[in-house]
């Protein structure tokens, strides 16, 4: 089983992870740890996860996160999870 990150994503942290360094670089550190553990995590729990309120396929699912939303994508045919995005709820 495979976790892969869409360049969408990647670009989306980079800000949001730039915008909460400014504030408290240390805070910054925890969310960042956090969010991998809750990404690492997601092969276990993927079931858990509702249905993404921004995609109209019953595969694609939202992780809540401290505040933001994290769909992704559970790819059957090649058994890899794909991280698409994050988002401010």
């Amino acid at each position: 089983m495979q976790m892969l990150c869409t360049d969408v994503f990647e670009n989306q942290l980079k800000q949001i992870l730039k915008k909460f360094a400014q504030e408290d670089f240390s805070a910054t550190k925890n969310f960042k740890m956090y969010l991998d553990t809750v990404i690492i995590n997601i092969p276990t729990k993927a079931q858990k996860y509702k249905k993404s309120i921004y995609f109209d396929d019953e595969n694609i699912r939202d992780v809540d996160h401290q505040g933001f939303k994290i769909p992704f994508l559970f790819d059957k045919e090649n058994n890899v999870y794909l991280i698409l995005g994050i988002v401010e709820k």
